[in-house]
Formats: C-alpha cells, sequence, structure tokens
C-alpha cells in the first residue's frame, strides 16, 4: 500500500493531466454530436483491433484441438471408402463373420485408426516415428502409417500407450510399389542419402517412365492399401546390363514435419503372413 502512495505521489502532475484529459474528452463528447460520434468510431475501431489480435492468439492456441478433431473426422471419412471393402467370391459358398459389411455386403478389410506423433528422426541410417496411440487403442505389430500427404512407414514395436514406427526413412524398409500410369511394380527402398528422396528398383524397361509420373503403393503389399500416394519420380537411371530402370523418387510425405498420421490394419494380414511365411509341407 505505501508503494503505490509514493507512485501517485512521484506522478501525481502526469496522473492529473490524464484524469483531466480523460474528463474533458467526455465532456466535449457529451455537448457535441459530431465529436460524440468521432470519438465512438475511434473507440471501436481500437477496440476492435484489440478483439481480432485476441481472437487470433486464442485459435493459435486452440490449432492443437482443431487439428485433434480434423484427424479423426479424416479417419472416419476414409473407413468409409469403398476401397477398404472386399467382395466376397460369390463361385463358392461363404460364412457370415463378425467383419463390418457395406451396403453391398462387401467385408471389410482395411481400417484407420488417427494418431499424434511425439517423436520423429530423419537423419540418421535407421529413422523411427514415436506415436502417442498404443496397444490399448487398438495398434499392432505390422499396421501400415501414412499421412495426409502419403505413406510414412510400418508398425514395429507396440506398448500399452504408444507404438514405434519403422519410417519409410530406414535401409531396411522396403514397400512394395507400382507406377501409376501402367501399374508397372517395383520396390521402394531408402539409400540413407537424402530424406526427401527414395529408390524404387525393378520397374521393367518396357515401362514408359517420365519424370514427373506418380508412384503408388501396389496391389502385392500386405500392410498398405493399393493405390496410397508415395511420391513422384524425380530422376531415371538405367544400365544397359540391366533390364530394369532405377528411379529416384520425391517423397509425398515431408518427414521433416510429420505432426498427424493414420494406422491402418488390415484384418487378413496376420492370416496371409502366416501362409507366406509357413513352409510347404511335402506329398
Amino acid at each position: 500500500m505505501k508503494n503505490i502512495f509514493l507512485f501517485i505521489r512521484r506522478y501525481f502532475t502526469f496522473l492529473s493531466f490524464l484524469l483531466l484529459q480523460v474528463v474533458s474528452i467526455i465532456l466535449l463528447s457529451n455537448a457535441s454530436k459530431t465529436h460524440e460520434a468521432f470519438f465512438s468510431s475511434s473507440v471501436n475501431e481500437v477496440t476492435g483491433n484489440f478483439n481480432q489480435g485476441y481472437n487470433n492468439l486464442r485459435g493459435y492456441f486452440g490449432l492443437k484441438e482443431i487439428n485433434r478433431q480434423l484427424a479423426e473426422e479424416n479417419a472416419r471419412l476414409k473407413n468409409m471408402l469403398s476401397s477398404n471393402f472386399q467382395a466376397s467370391d460369390t463361385s463358392v459358398k461363404t460364412i457370415i463373420d463378425t467383419l463390418v459389411r457395406d451396403t453391398l455386403g462387401r467385408s471389410r478389410k482395411f481400417t484407420y485408426l488417427p494418431a499424434h506423433v511425439v517423436n520423429s528422426s530423419y537423419t540418421l541410417q535407421s529413422n523411427f516415428l514415436t506415436l502417442e496411440r498404443g496397444a490399448a487403442q487398438g495398434v499392432k505389430k505390422g499396421m501400415a502409417v501414412t499421412g495426409p500427404q502419403g505413406i510414412v512407414g510400418v508398425v514395429v514395436e507396440v506398448s500399452p500407450n504408444y507404438s514405434r514406427v519403422m519410417s519409410l526413412l530406414h535401409r531396411n524398409s522396403k514397400v512394395s510399389a507400382m507406377m501409376k500410369k501402367d501399374n508397372s511394380a517395383g520396390s521402394v527402398e531408402w539409400d540413407g542419402v537424402d530424406p526427401s528422396h527414395l529408390i524404387l528398383r525393378n520397374v521393367t524397361k518396357g515401362s514408359k517412365v517420365a519424370v514427373g509420373d506418380t508412384v503408388l503403393t501396389s496391389n502385392y503389399s500386405a500392410n498398405f492399401p493399393p493405390k496410397l500416394i508415395i511420391g513422384t519420380v524425380a530422376g531415371i537411371s538405367s544400365e544397359a546390363s540391366s533390364n530394369f530402370y532405377t528411379l529416384k523418387i520425391k517423397t509425398a510425405t515431408n518427414f521433416f514435419n510429420v505432426q498427424y498420421v493414420y494406422l491402418i490394419e488390415n484384418v487378413r494380414y496376420a492370416e496371409q503372413m502366416q501362409l507366406e511365411t509357413s513352409q510347404p509341407k511335402t506329398p
């Protein structure tokens, strides 16, 4: 309290001047309609600018919640895509299971789950992402991961509330891919050099490849649904002794700022892996 009185005493003249100015403005505006309109307009403009700045600041801090809501909405819409369902083979007798079916009677094959990226690397030879979603929220090992722009990687480890994703920027990462315009298949991997480019190998020279062509996931991937974007062709190399191109692919996903992704579960993944890895029985 003492400091308040000392402050008033020290700046009494200046404070008195401000008070008299305010009183003068009030008396002038009350006495003249012209001045009243002028001061009212000025106050409204200042108040409007202040409110706009406050709303912008409030909106900035609310972006995280908005992004979360958008991710959930996008996941819901992705789950409604017809490409996530597969028709049953009508040439044989079918047994109705508990899988969700659409209005055409097709059973669901792929399910999308939104997730928040809490850690990511892109400067190492073996890069990973950590997602804030784990086994307690439906995540399983082997699930594919894609972002808003393109695919990201595959889940390799799962804890109750977190999961670890092997990024496309990993020396052991390989994804089955194909050219969008003619479905020529190949294998996408990373050479450990540039985080914004991948290598697509084994594309036959019979394919008319050009810079700018789109590269998608193929029908041969057990993790990824077909026709998800991987990137675009940025360079083409060819050896005379080989029948295949080696393509440099510009990644659709920007691994420098990945924040939200979608986990994709193939409900038949375990069955396919068991069949493909089992040893054939000799007759």
